[in-house]
């Protein structure tokens, strides 16, 4: 006879931690509060920007001609710096079955291999954008919405990147730090 689910509420990966349970990052040399609190700044911004608008439209029937260009912006180099933490704190997007399948050392190597390609997508993207950002300024771009430089907006594409790619050689040096304390321990 089965026996009946427990009560209350299980976890998994859509649910908060319990305040029970403390959500402990690792350890590293950069603090990770620094995304966290650009990703607090950032979603502060997006809100009052927001209100603001809906609040001009409500008394005036007219909005801000430049709210929805720098909310653009502001969700683009959201989800970038929560990138760089999901990267720091190693919970970026994999494939769970092979990435959890194997064994320990199986896994430690796909971990690795994770890290130094994410961190060489990212320094190759921060690369290639610096060409761009170099185009908006040498040919005085504007941006469409309400005429500023538009590398006023493109020079945080490398920025971020490299952050990014710097997050996952960190990632890369402790997996191998972790798999090197296993490998002397056995």
């Amino acid at each position: 006879m089965p026996s009946p689910p427990e009560s209350g509420p299980t976890l998994d990966a859509a649910s908060p931690l319990p305040p029970e349970i403390e959500a402990a990052d690792e350890p590293t040399r950069v603090p990770l509060a620094i995304e966290d609190w650009a990703t607090v700044i950032i979603m502060g911004l997006l809100a009052c920007i927001t209100f603001a608008n809906v609040l001009v439209r409500y008394f005036t029937d007219s909005s801000f001609a430049w709210t929805e260009e720098f909310s653009v912006f502001l969700m683009i180099l959201l989800a970038m710096v929560a990138g760089s933490a999901a990267v720091a704190r190693d919970r970026h997007i994999r494939i769970e079955y092979f990435a959890e399948g194997g064994s320990m050392g199986r896994r430690k190597r796909l971990a690795q291999f994770g890290a130094l390609m994410v961190a060489a997508l990212f320094f190759l993207i921060a690369a290639l954008s610096v060409r761009v950002v170099w185009d908006d300024y040498r040919f005085e771009e504007t941006s469409p919405g309400i005429g500023v430089p538009q590398w006023w907006y493109s020079i945080w594409l490398p920025v971020v990147c490299g952050a990014i790619g710097l997050r996952a050689v960190g990632l890369f040096i402790r997996r191998s730090r972790e798999r090197r304390a296993e490998d002397a321990g056995a």
